[in-house]
């Protein structure tokens, strides 16, 4: 077998060193020395590095989707994903600066980007926004003008800086979660949250605390990464007690579960900002014309 192993053609030779090294390449492929713990725990450590790259490069787009086919970001927490965003943008920066491994962050960098972009979305789809364009696009510049700051202050900080950001980022998780999972709390429902984004988060964050600890072994990275898995695996078990809920945006009002008050029954005077137009209710008695009632589609 090994002289098999030790005449591979030069591309898959080249690949397998530039992977795992020539030491644990020559021990696990060429003598195929399985009991070589530290190569064979070097190996898998990078096995799953790539392989939470690779899913990190897909991991928001489920949640991309929905958004974009439903129209609607209707559950999600603008705050929470601006702090997660801001946490991964640092990771990566930290990360890249002290030469780690790409295979050991890799994947922050395309959630970065990803959340960016769920970042705008959300802010574009925000139902009070919808009707107010001046002041819709007000708020996507300010969200651009902090995406610019934030690049150029992680990317040209000095590294003690960079160092207390990234220790800032364990705080930054906390809250950037905590939104999320209360907004959820409150309304029962988890609206548009992605299970699929959800679930690849806890199953990476388990990984990643095995390759950081094999590779890396900084406690900074790793504590993020500990919190990070304890706070989506809330996540992770709100979207199972919610499965199958829904809620209106506007006042909370439960569509589809027959609790509570149900659109078709919503009454435009039951809400505040009925009076808020300084439409009165209707009056039931006398002799009084009574106008169309308008439904509550007619009201977004």
């Amino acid at each position: 077998m090994t002289s098999i192993t030790r005449n591979f053609p030069w591309f898959i030779r080249d690949l397998g060193t530039s992977i795992i090294g020539t030491e644990c390449y020559t021990s696990l492929v060429e003598n195929i020395d399985i009991q070589d713990v530290e190569c064979l725990k070097y190996s898998l450590s990078k096995a799953l590095g790539i392989g939470i790259v690779v899913g990190g490069s897909i991991m928001k787009l489920p949640q991309l989707l929905l958004i974009m086919r439903s129209r609607s970001a209707r559950g999600l927490s603008l705050s929470a994903y601006i702090l997660e965003t801001l946490a991964y943008g640092i990771n990566t920066a930290y990360s890249f600066r002290n030469m780690f491994p790409f295979s050991t962050y890799g994947e922050n960098l395309f959630l970065t980007i990803q959340n960016v972009l769920i970042t705008f979305l959300i802010i574009f789809y925000t139902p009070s926004l919808r009707l107010a364009r001046r002041r819709r696009n007000a708020q996507m510049s300010y969200a651009l003008l902090g995406l610019i700051a934030g690049i150029l202050v992680v990317c040209y900080s000095p590294m003690g800086i960079l160092a207390f950001l990234q220790l800032s980022t364990l705080p930054l998780s906390l809250t950037s979660k905590v939104p999320q999972i209360r907004q959820n709390n409150r309304f029962r429902s988890t609206g548009q949250l992605s299970a699929f984004a959800v679930g690849s988060q806890i199953v990476g964050c388990l990984a990643r605390l095995f390759t950081t600890a094999t590779e890396v072994g900084d406690w900074l990275v790793s504590a993020g990464f500990a919190l990070a898995l304890g706070l989506n695996s809330i996540l992770g078990v709100q979207l199972w007690l919610y499965w199958g809920k829904d809620y209106d945006d506007r006042d909370g009002y439960e569509l589809d579960n027959g609790k509570g008050k149900s659109a078709a029954s919503y009454a435009p005077w039951q809400s505040q900002s009925f009076y808020q137009a300084g439409t009165p209710p209707p009056v039931t008695g006398g002799n009084v014309r009574r106008g169309v009632r308008k439904s509550a589609a007619d009201l977004v």
